[in-house]
């Protein structure tokens, strides 16, 4: 069994088997538009990465004027505003991209009530994950609260994927159609 598969039975256990369960007809809806839910937050997503980038360059194009200004009156003020292209930056944005795309890819799966699609969804949790490590070191957002909001955001999407997991493995949930064959 691979990493991701022995961490996924683990997770299982935690958000699946042993957390509360979700109604039935929480489970049903959730099925019946989750494809439509994973389209929709792909897209939010890439939008909100195309505007952390240019949120940076915005900040960092004022930066450089007030430099320059600084610089023409004769005065040395090259760390007024320091750069907010920083590798950090760059992680979240890769991060945010990869998670979005995940989404946009889970689609036909959930669509479809395959297993692959459910896969790309627990893939985007896990990498929310890793935002959140990566947003204690990122001078965007608010380091620490950023970091608990996340994993708490984390925490309920695993449950969430979990309490629907079996409408994707083959197993049925009560009132949802099961498409995979």
């Amino acid at each position: 069994m691979s990493a991701f598969g022995t961490l996924e039975t683990k997770l299982n256990g935690i958000f699946g088997k042993n957390a509360p369960k979700l109604a039935e007809g929480g489970k049903t809806w959730l099925v019946k538009y989750l494809p439509v839910i994973a389209l929709v937050l792909g897209i939010v997503s890439l939008l909100g990465a195309w505007e952390i980038w240019r949120w940076a360059h915005v900040v960092n194009t004022y930066g450089n004027f007030a430099s320059q200004a600084c610089s023409a009156a004769g005065v040395n003020c090259s760390n007024v505003l320091p750069s907010r292209l920083t590798v950090w930056i760059w992680v979240s944005l890769a991060v945010i991209v990869a998670e979005s795309l995940l989404y946009l890819f889970a689609y036909p799966g959930l669509q479809a009530r395959k297993k692959q699609g459910w896969n790309y969804l627990y893939y985007g949790a896990l990498l929310n994950v890793a935002y959140a490590v990566v947003s204690l070191f990122s001078n965007y957002g608010s380091g620490f609260f950023s970091f608990v909001w996340s994993l708490l955001a984390s925490a309920v999407g695993f449950w969430l994927l979990f309490q629907i997991r079996d409408a994707y493995t083959g197993k049925r949930i009560a009132g949802a159609r099961n498409r995979k064959k």
